[in-house]
């Protein structure tokens, strides 16, 4: 049983600790490719397309950084549990 615990408790760290990798190394490649970006855009034509790619990757940053640091504005952390705990409730009376 304790062997277990322990497994599900490692597995659920290491999907955690994958998560915030992931998300540095998006925001790393953000920080090298946007400005290479930018600068190429600056260079080649007056039209500003660069703002595109730098807001659709942002976009998609901060939803990776919300579940990467588990910052669910709208559901919260135990709103799973929450809603189970209710349920049960419910078919109890």
């Amino acid at each position: 049983m304790k062997t277990e615990n322990f497994d599900n408790r490692y597995q659920r760290a290491n999907r955690k600790v994958k998560r915030i990798r992931d998300f540095y190394m998006s925001l790393l490649a953000y920080c090298i490719v946007i400005p290479l970006l930018a600068y190429i855009n600056w260079q080649t034509t007056s039209m500003i397309w660069a703002v595109f790619p730098a807001i659709g990757w942002g976009i998609a940053l901060v939803f990776l950084g919300i579940c990467a640091f588990d910052l669910h504005p709208f559901l919260g952390k135990n709103w799973e549990e929450r809603k189970l705990r209710e349920f049960m409730n419910q078919d109890n009376t």
